[in-house]
């Protein structure tokens, strides 16, 4: 993968089985069923569009090739929403995606840390990083907050939502001023989007190489752990529509 040039880039996590959708996922990869008349991760690339944000990379495996022949590495979302009829009205303009293909390279997905670690190559010194199988429309991703982030020294900050009532256990706590906590006596759900400095997936956090050439899978949760434990992460609490689009359940209300 040759390096993207230097701009603020956001990576779309695309690459899982989606095992919980079956059968809707046999044939299909879970970002690209539809929500409202449109791919899932559509939404997504749309509200990263409106903040400015359009230069993208997108991880595949499964059907990873549905991914990218659907979007291309130059998609015009405003066509796209023609051609979906989608009651929502959005307006995006022109979106560059590079893709890293896991499932091409190297047979399977990598799991979340091993993804990022795969297209570090393409990320740059920060980068937003969201579930390609998250839906959350009201989302805004902001310019002011990328700055803020730049200059904060940490090295990820998170949007936590109010748990779920599939997870309802929570999975980070949050103090008044912004500090993200591994256990409290308030805990929320990770949103799966995040801003993230290419440091936490190095050493000491991380022991794969840049563009992991040996394709090992490795988590997110441990690395983002030990960085909490030290102080290093910041995040905020998002109030806005959020769904973990996880059981054919959900999609189906979502579409209701």
């Amino acid at each position: 993968m040759e390096p993207h040039p230097p701009t603020f880039l956001a990576m779309i996590l695309a690459a899982g089985r989606g095992e919980r959708m079956r059968p809707l996922t046999d044939h299909t990869p879970k970002p690209l069923l539809a929500v409202r008349g449109k791919p899932l991760m559509q939404g997504a690339m749309e509200g990263l569009a409106r903040g400015g944000f359009t230069d993208l990379v997108v991880n595949t495996a499964w059907f990873g090739e549905q991914i990218s022949d659907y979007f291309g590495p130059v998609c015009n979302l405003d066509a796209l929403e023609k051609l979906s009829n989608s009651e929502q009205i959005s307006t995006q303009g022109t979106v560059n995606i590079r893709y890293s293909h896991e499932g091409r390279d190297f047979g399977a997905a990598l799991e979340t840390a091993g993804g990022i670690a795969r297209a570090l190559p393409l990320l740059g010194e920060a980068f937003w990083v969201l579930a390609g199988d998250v839906y959350a429309p009201d989302f805004v991703f902001s310019s002011t907050s990328v700055e803020r982030f730049r200059v904060s020294g940490k090295l990820a900050h998170l949007w936590l939502v109010r748990n779920p009532a599939h997870n309802l256990k929570g999975d980070f706590g949050l103090t008044a001023d912004g500090a993200v906590l591994n256990q409290a006596d308030a805990m929320f759900t990770y949103s799966t989007y995040g801003l993230y400095r290419s440091t936490l997936f190095a050493q000491p956090w991380c022991d794969i190489p840049s563009g992991n050439p040996e394709g090992r899978k490795a988590a997110l949760a441990p690395l983002l752990r030990a960085a909490i434990a030290q102080g290093a992460v910041s995040g905020e609490l998002y109030e806005g529509a959020w769904t973990d689009v996880g059981t054919p359940e959900r999609l189906a209300a979502l579409n209701r």
